[in-house]
């Protein structure tokens, strides 16, 4: 409508006999004629004066025009601080116009060139954040952008992963919180590959084999959900965090080069540490000492003799864990177990638990040291290490005085 009214004055202009037309053509090349100023920002005003009789007429019909041309000359935006309450979902990439159009589909925003505006004249509006958000209907624009940039109004459907949690046990506390059957990660999970693991992550150096477990790749953490977010969605979700993790701290290019071992070797050490430590600062020194059981000849034989390993099984099998002073002599020695470190070499088939980022980060870069074992010697959880079997005598008489290990072993 604005180009035919441009279009309809030319045409009055040429009626004149041209001697306006040079003034015309100066206006759309932005400069005015004779040198004079203003002259554009006059017939500006005429034009819109004009647009009113031509659009509307009188009485109602004037009101809608000059309302529809006002607009173009200026922003349409509310008055006030809005009323009610709307939901706007704020996606992943969206800009400032896709902001924009989703404020003005849910009625916040009189227009989206508005919010636009408002978040081009506030450099904060760079750091509006993914999710779901409450605001109200009617609102200024700004009012809108600053609402957004509140972190109360966030509405936050989120789930925290706690550090060490096994899989099972995951699948079970986002069937809680999102009512989805357990039974639909489990199926989801059978194909780690589908869920975006690379199929890299699986091989390893050390000769074993086993199944292709999720374990270990879904990092702890806390996800906000999406609506309606499905079993495989979700567990895609853990699994892009945990190679976002990995990928920022180069884990697999650090431990091919400086470990010598696939990142599947070490994504199974980071587990065990994350299983075998009550406190972070102890990961790393546990990584050492699982390191030099498998992969040195500084202990009798390259077997890790750990309780976790035995505890994850019986938990897989549906079975409660049990304290190391309770576990029988034939449920350490297990032949039927895959996950025995009892008597047999080497790393457990898969990991035991997920672990977080002091674990990897720990099993990415152990200190040096000789230790060849480590135990809790009170129930503060403080570990103890040592190289000999003096060392382990010693640490054993530290758990017995301090009431962490009773019975024979203490006589």
């Amino acid at each position: 409508m604005i180009d035919d009214l441009d279009l309809g004055f030319d045409e009055q202009e040429r009626g004149e006999k041209g001697r306006h037309r040079r003034g015309f053509v100066n206006r759309r090349n932005g400069t005015s004629g004779g040198g004079k100023s203003g002259g554009g920002h006059l017939k500006t005003i005429f034009a819109l004066f004009m647009a009113l009789v031509l659009l509307g007429g009188i009485g109602g019909g004037a009101f809608y025009g000059f309302d529809r041309i006002r607009n173009h000359f200026i922003t349409p935006d509310f008055d006030g601080p809005g009323t009610g309450e709307a939901l706007v979902d704020v996606k992943q990439g969206d800009s400032a116009t896709a902001i924009g159009n989703s404020l003005y589909d849910a009625g916040v925003v009189k227009s989206t060139k508005a919010f636009v505006e408002a978040a081009d004249e506030n450099a904060r509006s760079k750091n509006i954040q993914v999710g779901r958000y409450k605001v109200k209907k009617e609102m200024r624009a700004t009012d809108a952008l600053a609402l957004l940039l509140d972190p109360k109004s966030r509405v936050v459907n989120g789930i925290t992963i706690p550090e060490g949690m096994i899989t099972l046990a995951i699948y079970d506390l986002l069937a809680k919180e999102t009512k989805i059957p357990v039974a639909e990660f489990k199926a989801a999970a059978k194909d780690p590959v589908k869920l975006g693991v690379p199929e890299f992550w699986f091989n390893r150096k050390d000769g074993k084999k086993g199944p292709r477990s999720l374990e270990g790749f879904l990092y702890p953490a806390t996800y906000e959900l999406p609506p309606k977010a499905t079993a495989p969605q979700i567990l895609s979700m853990m699994v892009d965090k945990f190679l976002d993790v990995t990928g920022e701290m180069k884990f697999v290019d650090t431990v091919q080069a400086d470990r010598g071992i696939s990142p599947y070797e070490a994504l199974i050490t980071a587990s065990i540490a994350q299983a075998e430590s009550v406190n972070h600062v102890d990961m790393p020194k546990v990584a050492r000492v699982i390191y030099n059981r498998v992969y040195t000849d500084r202990y009798h034989c390259k077997c890790l003799e750990i309780d976790s390993a035995i505890n994850y099984w019986l938990r897989l099998q549906g079975k409660n864990p049990k304290d190391s002073d309770i576990l029988k002599q034939s449920e350490l020695n297990d032949p039927k177990n895959p996950y025995r470190t009892h008597g047999a070499d080497g790393l457990t088939i898969t990991p035991i638990s997920n672990p977080g980022e002091d674990a990897l980060k720990g099993a990415m870069s152990p200190p040096n040291g000789t230790w060849v074992y480590f135990m809790t010697v009170d129930k503060k959880g403080t570990m103890g290490y040592g190289t000999t079997d003096a060392d382990f005598r010693d640490l054993q008489r530290q758990m017995c005085t301090n009431g962490v290990l009773s019975g024979e072993n203490c006589r």
